[in-house]
């Protein structure tokens, strides 16, 4: 069974999130160090939480993995990637895993 892992940075009050160094750096580190255990990975920039509403969202990162076993050996892999996030947001993330259903 296919599993999501989705890492969620909220916006908060006097909070930042640096939107380049996430994609130019951040990124790669996880291609990197959990890349080879990933089917997929998809990030999105929030822009908006609705018609004439900001974000609550910077940024969510999306990964599938075939199966537990697979994330599991990311997550394993994961200590540089999570050492990185203080270079880029003061941000705690929020993490989803699921099942992927479609």
């Amino acid at each position: 069974m296919a599993l999501s892992l989705q890492v969620i940075y909220p916006v908060g009050e006097d909070t930042h999130f640096d939107h380049a160094y996430y994609a130019t750096t951040h990124m790669p580190l996880v291609d990197e160090h959990m890349g080879k255990h990933i089917e997929r990975v998809l990030v999105t920039k929030g822009l908006a939480g609705g018609p004439d509403r900001p974000p609550g969202t910077y940024a969510v990162a999306t990964m599938v993995f075939a199966d537990k076993a697979a994330m599991d050996a990311a997550m394993a892999a994961a200590g540089p990637v999570m050492a990185d996030i203080p270079n880029f947001t003061d941000v705690r993330p929020e993490m989803l895993i699921g099942e992927v259903i479609a």
